[in-house]
């Protein structure tokens, strides 16, 4: 399918309406058979907007907004349906996101994207199957989330690939044979990455100290003593942004004086802004690097230049996170399976995306017998504390 860029300025009306923020608006509680007098089919948005991971839920929401404002409609079953998009706020909270997945089951969506992380997305999981609703994820990268489902993809690499690319990474680039993993105990992101860097990274023949933090927790000055007296040489952090932050200020005025490398959670303006003028050195594994499509850069960028609460949505500039690149592809993989189901019922729509195929900004997508996406590459970056913005490492695979 041909990418879609914008090349006019928006109107502020219009933004108005697109960029309320990751909140439920009036209009997704319509009634699904009209708006306007037209068709309408509903696409559930399944993100945080608040809590650990709200910054991040946030920008991959911005990137669905986008995508929705770029291509509004779509052809099912030769009819033309507006698509509106049903925003709701999981509040990354595990508890609580069988409440928010069961608002947009009542609502009556025909599929769902989402979450940023892992954790939620396992929570929601059993509420959209058991309503046979499909659940398209966009960078949850939990090897769990589609285990035994058949309701539930994703567009994203799996959390065993991401860790064997840090790895790789940590040993190539810097000759580490120790590394520090510190994980945030009960947060299957956190842990399950963490896990699969320590596997990857003994396999190679080096040595892990592992040690755990828990909810709550916001003095992380004893653990990068302990990695210090350790002999680490890599510091592995696989954590929200706001812990990040938090990290990485303590980091550079303890001298931790090891890189500190995470994996997609920390793909953020948060990060980048924390490192400025720090001394820290920061590298991160993720989906797309800004400078691999020059028009949908110029195009989002303008987008969210033009409207306030875009650029608060995007931590308060307008750099491209991969995050919202995954968004904008998960959208149009979306549209892909209504239109290849011809219809807007969820079986019918859940049916058609094991077939889906697309190329997006982030680059070929397909999924594979269990709904997982066949990926085999990601980008590495390291956050450049003079400019404030990524500088491209290398693109890694896992051979």
């Amino acid at each position: 399918m041909k990418k879609r860029v914008l090349s006019v300025l928006l109107a502020a009306a219009m933004l108005s309406t697109l960029l309320a923020g990751c909140e439920r608006t009036p209009e997704s509680t319509s009634d699904s058979s009209s708006a306007a007098g037209g068709d309408v089919v509903k696409i559930g948005v399944f993100e945080p907007a608040s809590g650990d991971n709200g910054a991040g839920g946030k920008q991959e929401t911005l990137g669905i907004q986008y995508a929705n404002y770029v291509t509004p409609t779509v052809e099912i079953g030769g009819k033309e349906y507006t698509v509106q998009l049903d925003i709701v706020d999981n509040e990354s909270s595990n508890d609580k996101a069988p409440s928010a997945a069961a608002t947009l089951v009542s609502d009556g969506v025909s599929v769902v994207l989402g979450s940023y992380g892992s954790g939620v997305s396992i929570a929601g999981s059993d509420t959209f199957k058991e309503a046979g609703i499909p659940v398209i994820g966009v960078t949850c990268t939990n090897p769990q989330i589609t285990e035994g489902n058949t309701h539930y993809f994703r567009i994203c690499f799996l959390d065993p690939f991401q860790g064997t690319v840090l790895a790789n990474f940590a040993s190539d680039n810097f000759s580490a044979e120790k590394a520090y993993v510190l994980t945030k105990l009960g947060d299957d992101y956190s842990t399950g990455l963490g896990y699969y860097f320590t596997e990857a990274f003994e396999a190679l023949g080096g040595e892990v100290v592992s040690e755990t933090f828990q909810e709550g927790n916001s003095d992380f000055t004893s653990y990068i003593t302990s990695a210090k007296n350790e002999g680490a040489e890599v510091f592995f952090a696989p954590s929200s942004t706001e812990v990040a932050a938090l990290l990485i200020e303590q980091a550079a005025s303890q001298g931790l004086g090891m890189p500190l490398l995470a994996g997609d959670t920390w793909d953020s303006n948060v990060i980048l802004n924390a490192a400025e003028g720090k001394d820290v050195d920061i590298y991160v594994s993720t989906f797309y690097q800004e400078g691999g499509d020059p028009e949908f850069d110029a195009g989002i960028k303008e987008w969210i230049n033009s409207d306030s609460t875009a650029k608060a949505n995007n931590g308060g500039d307008d750099t491209v996170s991969g995050l919202t690149v995954m968004g904008y592809d998960a959208y149009y993989v979306a549209l892909e399976a209504l239109k290849a189901a011809g219809s807007t019922d969820p079986a019918a729509v859940n049916e058609a995306l094991w077939d889906v195929t697309y190329t997006g900004v982030s680059g070929d997508i397909s999924f594979n017998e269990i709904g997982d996406a066949n990926r085999d590459a990601a980008y590495v970056k390291n956050a450049n504390t003079e400019t404030g913005a990524w500088d491209f490492v290398a693109e890694q695979s896992v051979n």
